[in-house]
């Protein structure tokens, strides 16, 4: 398998590397430039003289061109390109000392004792200072046996184009596929973040492919920053997945999801954070981010998946079954999981406290529990109330009790991820529709350093960026691609080759063969070795939300209210109707509308009341809302707390019990 990974992911033989090396300079001219500026500047020296000196006019000419000298000088120290203080002072001292020879040449003449001999003596200097200088900038120094520097001629050159000056960067390493060197920035004026913005300008100026350069800080030197040069047409084709990485060993050991741009394999951590897993429909967030997690994760002994699809059911995660400690499809069998496992959590702890851990670390006697949510919205919105708050205050646990929660989803805007779950997620974000979408997918920092997948949409299917605690500094940046499973002869992917492919290597590692601790084992489903799936009453499948009245709009007549200047006494008299039918006529049936849906419809409702002049409202404006849909009161309330939460509406005044909106609410 690794062999067709290798024919699949060939490099282009006029690689973003060679491209760099087929622009650099010959070494021979370089180190000749400066002999040949020598002879030239003794021979215009010389002519000079011949051209300017007059006993009469001499004084005024050797004035002139004192002044010449100078702004050459001045000229030569404001535009130097030089990294550090050492290379300015030599560029412009090596100006302002050939020029006062020249002065002191067409003063006196080239036949001069003692300015002939300075000038062989010091233009030899002059010039060896230039060939040492320009040996150590090609020179690898800290890889012996690299004898020149495919990044030190053009990087420079390319920054200076995207508008940053005096940029230089040298090579620290470089492999067949990657170019990593150090980029020194101009002091006090430009920082790594401001490379990172400008990184496409500089792969225009030097001609590489788009995301050839990956820039991220330097940790040692806020001046520096750190440059990862690659090719990016590498990640147009798919990687077959090679087989588990560390089959065997624990889940505190890297799990290998796929590759990065540099064809590194990515290394990753999870334990002990929480991932939020996104990307729109067809961008691989489920057959190449779920399907490669967990491959790996079912391979390590002190692990137990607990995994949710209510959405989806078994087309996702289905072919991964045999090795799940625990899989539920409905609505009452995720309400049950959950609250089993949270229910759990004390126990963990204080059985760690009883060890002296402060968190969860391999050997300590406990299951590490990873529990994947597949369309997240959906699970967390057939919470009740209650169940919400426990579910939260177990994301917030879990992780020092050994448990990592991984929820995946299309869309992490405040509708369909709780905003204070949210900022406490690390991040791996598939292809999206556009940059608002990107916004809800990346962390601060990828979205500082321009990461881009709304241009990767679905039509490349498992690229993705990653930012998580235990993702290398210069990586978060770097665009990765999960493996590929079931690829025909062609090289295409086949749905049901990667089922068979995915079913056979579950049962490789089945749930039932591994041994868990006892409190794990109380929260699975299996027993003697066999999977027993649970039976609920037809009742409990439904949505049981407290205080929560779906189809409501059966309730509300479509007719006007009563008049209100009509008013009638306790013992009035109540007229017969007329004879016939009752003229009353009553509301259609709600529309069904899915969770992403009824958020679109209340943001819809809440713009026309601000457009309306409205700022401030009552739960009483939204009741179109439940009237024309399958929204509930209590849905609507609960998304009216999380706006309040995430500053869209700035609060509810208790008073008058209306919410205020300060300003026109956008997502």
């Amino acid at each position: 398998m690794a062999g067709r990974s290798k024919d699949l992911v060939s490099l282009d033989t006029e690689s973003s590397l060679s491209k760099v090396a087929a622009k650099e300079v010959s070494k021979l001219v370089t180190l000749g430039t400066p002999w040949l500026v020598g002879v030239f500047g003794f021979g215009l020296a010389t002519a000079l003289h011949f051209i300017l000196y007059s006993p009469d006019t001499i004084g005024g000419w050797s004035s002139f061109t004192t002044i010449c000298v100078l702004i050459l000088t001045g000229v030569t120290y404001g535009q130097s390109h030089a990294r550090g203080p050492w290379g300015r002072v030599h560029t412009t001292a090596s100006t302002f000392l050939a020029g006062m020879w020249t002065v002191a040449v067409i003063i006196s003449g080239p036949g001069h004792a003692v300015l002939w001999r300075l000038g062989v003596v010091g233009g030899i200097t002059l010039a060896l200072t230039w060939n040492i200088r320009s040996v150590i900038r090609m020179k690898g120094w800290d890889q012996p046996g690299v004898i020149s520097d495919p990044l030190a001629f053009l990087f420079g050159r390319g920054a200076e184009k995207a508008g940053m000056h005096e940029v230089e960067a040298r090579t620290i390493k470089a492999t067949a596929h990657k170019v990593e060197g150090e980029v020194q920035l101009q002091e006090g004026k430009h920082i790594a973040e401001d490379l990172q913005k400008r990184v496409a300008y500089v792969e225009s100026g030097i001609g590489l492919p788009p995301g050839s350069i990956t820039a991220s800080i330097d940790p040692d030197d806020a001046s520096k920053a750190k440059v990862v040069v690659s090719d990016a047409r590498v990640m147009k084709q798919p990687i077959v997945w090679p087989g588990p990485s560390r089959p065997g060993l624990s889940i505190a050991d890297p799990i290998r999801p796929g590759r990065w741009q540099d064809l590194d394999e990515i290394e990753y951590v999870f334990v002990g954070h929480h991932l939020q897993m996104m990307g729109q429909t067809g961008a691989g967030k489920s057959i190449g981010g779920a399907w490669n997690f967990l491959a790996e994760v079912i391979t390590r002994y002190d692990v137990a998946v607990f995994a949710a699809d209510i959405t989806k059911g078994r087309q996702t995660l289905g072919p991964l079954e045999e090795s799940l400690h625990r899989f539920e499809t409905t609505k009452a069998g995720v309400k049950a999981m959950l609250g089993e496992l949270q229910a759990k959590v004390k126990e963990r702890t204080n059985y760690l406290a009883s060890k002296g851990l402060q968190k969860w670390k391999r050997g300590c006697g406990l299951t590490y529990w990873l529990i994947w949510l597949e369309e997240f919205p959906d699970i967390f919105d057939c919470l009740t109330d209650k169940e919400q708050e426990s579910f939260l205050s177990m994301v917030k646990a879990i992780r020092s009790a050994g448990g990592t929660i991984v929820m995946s989803l299309q869309r992490s805007d405040y509708s369909q991820m709780p905003t204070l779950v949210r900022g406490q997620l690390a991040k791996m974000c598939f292809g999206v529709e556009n940059s608002a979408d990107a916004s809800f997918g990346l962390s601060e920092r990828q979205q500082d350093a321009e990461c881009r997948p709304e241009l990767w949409t679905n039509a490349q299917p498992g690229m993705a960026y990653l930012d998580a605690p235990t993702i290398g500094e210069g990586r978060f940046a770097m665009p990765l691609r999960t493996y590929a499973w079931g690829l025909d002869e062609r090289g295409e992917f086949d749905d049901e080759r990667a089922n068979q492919a995915m079913r056979a290597h579950a049962a490789d590692w089945p749930a039932a063969a591994k041994q868990v601790d006892p409190s794990t084992a109380e929260v699975t489903r299996l027993a003697n070795g066999e999977r027993v799936r649970p039976t609920f009453p037809a009742e409990l499948e439904e949505d049981d939300e407290e205080d929560d009245v779906r189809n409501v709009a059966s309730e509300y007549q479509t007719t006007d209210d009563p008049d209100p200047e009509l008013t009638a006494g306790l013992d009035d008299e109540i007229p017969d109707l007329e004879e016939g039918e009752p003229p009353l006529t009553f509301a259609p049936p709600a529309q069904a509308m899915t969770a992403q849906e009824r958020g679109a419809a209340l943001m819809k409702r809440l713009q026309e009341l601000w457009d309306e002049g409205a700022r401030d409202f009552s739960s009483g404006d939204l009741k179109p809302l439940w009237e024309s849909t399958d929204m509930s009161r209590s849905w609507v309330q609960k998304q009216l707390k999380r706006l309040v939460e995430a500053d869209i509406l700035s609060g509810y005044d208790d008073e008058r019990q209306r919410y205020l909106m300060p300003e026109r609410p956008e997502t």
